[in-house]
Order: structure tokens, then sequence, then C-alpha cells
């Protein structure tokens, strides 16, 4: 049987207890502010990984979807908040489909 040293547990932190040390509790502002931040972030790759695996170029989706290939780089790397309507163009340029599900 495995045997843990119980004063090196006590010293590990999980997740929340991370985020809340680092950006405060849920619901503070510094919090909401990282929250949006990684959403931004994580869209952003989903885009990217999507894009890369099309072999599309950042300036070909631009071109399709009628922006700057600056706006897409910004969308990629996480840096800025895009709107429900240029996800949803850049998406389609992507060909991802989100088709809603009933229960």
């Amino acid at each position: 049987m495995i045997q843990f040293d119980e004063t090196k547990l006590e010293r590990l932190h999980n997740a929340d207890e991370l985020l809340d040390a680092k950006y405060g509790a849920p619901g503070t502002e510094s919090r909401r502010e990282f929250e949006e931040k990684a959403r931004a972030y994580y869209y952003g790759i989903i885009l990217r990984d999507r894009r890369k695996e099309l072999q599309m170029t950042q300036g070909e989706l631009a071109e399709k979807t009628g922006t700057a290939r600056s706006y897409i780089a910004r969308i990629e790397r996480g840096e800025t908040d895009m709107q429900l309507s240029s996800f949803l163009r850049i998406a389609h340029a992507l060909k991802m489909d989100f088709t809603p599900v009933y229960m």
C-alpha cells in the first residue's frame, strides 16, 4: 500500500483555490475579467485549429468573412472580444455547424 505524506497533501491546492488567489473569488470584477479573457482565448484556439485543419490561411479566412487578416489574428490570440455575429460568420466559413439539440 502507498503511504502519503500528510504534510505534503495539506499543501496541495485545487484549481479553484489557485484561481481565487490569483484572480479573486467568483463574482468579483477581476475574476470576471479573467474568465472573459479565458473564453476569448478558448474560442480563438478552436477557430485557429479548425482553420489549420482546413489548410486555410488567415488571409483566406478574412477574405471569406469580409474582415481583415489582422482581426482574424487577434481573434486567434484571444485578444479581442468578437460579437456573436462575427463568430458565426467565421464558423460558417470554417464549415462548422451549430445544430441545436432538443431534449
